[in-house]
């Protein structure tokens, strides 16, 4: 399957970033490239673009699209270790940092990977295909308490304590093995009165693909930790896609005094250091 993948706000990062011609830029979340390429053409040839993904096949899409491109490094890594991966490249601080948060469209697509409850498929749900954990292994492995927990905590769905126990209930008599098997049994578990906003799988399907890739825990010192490594006037940018995301990154950028944060639906936020922020177009951003 072909990596597709739209590049979210991409005019409002690339002003967010500020790109100087011979910056150092990290995109932590690369992704297919699409920020990635509109970064690397505004560098020239003593700029550097450091690309991150835990998904290789990511990383490979990432490759061939950036291939003509000398001044760029690409890392199978997850940005939670950005300061270990500047290490090892050698690097103290980075003119910008880019991190698209969540999930992409071509995850979700490609079927084989496990993540989507409009396909039946093999409960997997992992990023980084060489990580243990799997969709699975939360499903049949976790206690009904520890399912509660995260269905509760990462999906935020009020029916979780339910859906846990219908789970528990199901894996007695075989292992759940698909995505379809888990699907049917979070809409059993939620009464059709309930069933108005979206498909009823999807917030419990949110909450066990956060845990198999630990997306929130980590997420408050990821943003510390980017900071650190900022180069006066530095620039963050992140994009978030649902209220826990969208909390810890908040929650980062008020404990650093030198930061303001823009909203519009999904959320970009700019950290600056001894610069402020000029918003130059009002109509787009809504600063706060």
């Amino acid at each position: 399957m072909e990596f597709k993948h739209k590049p979210v706000m991409l005019e409002e990062c690339i002003q967010g970033l500020n790109i100087k011609k011979n910056g150092i830029y990290v995109d932590g979340t690369i992704g297919g490239a699409g920020h990635s390429l509109e970064i690397v053409k505004k560098l020239d040839e003593s700029g550097l673009l450091i690309g991150i993904d835990r998904d290789e096949e990511a990383l490979e899409t990432a490759r061939k699209r950036l291939d003509k491109y000398e001044n760029v490094k690409l890392v199978h890594g997850n940005h939670d270790e950005i300061i270990n991966i500047l290490e090892k490249l050698g690097i103290d601080k980075v003119d910008g940092i880019l991190l698209d948060l969540g999930v992409s469209s071509y995850q979700i697509d490609n079927e084989e990977r496990g993540f989507s409850y409009m396909a039946d498929s093999e409960l997997d749900m992992r990023m980084d295909k060489e990580a243990e954990l799997t969709a699975k292994k939360v499903i049949n492995e976790y206690t009904e308490e520890k399912l509660y927990e995260i269905i509760s905590k990462y999906g935020e769905e009020k029916f979780a304590k339910k859906i846990a126990r219908n789970i528990c209930e199901k894996r007695k008599e075989k292992q759940i093995e698909s995505t379809g098997e888990l699907a049917e049994i979070i809409k059993r578990s939620i009464p059709i009165k309930f069933q108005t906003d979206g498909h009823p799988a999807k917030r419990t399907f949110q909450a066990i693909r956060i845990e198999v890739n630990n997306e929130i825990e980590p997420l408050y010192n990821t943003i510390i930790n980017s900071i650190s490594v900022l180069k006066p006037q530095g620039r963050l940018c992140v994009i978030t896609f649902h209220s826990l995301e969208d909390r810890a990154v908040k929650q980062a950028f008020i404990k650093e005094t030198r930061c303001l944060y823009m909203s519009k639906g999904i959320t970009i936020l700019c950290l600056w250091s001894k610069n402020k922020w000029k918003d130059n177009n009002k109509k787009t951003n809504n600063t706060k």
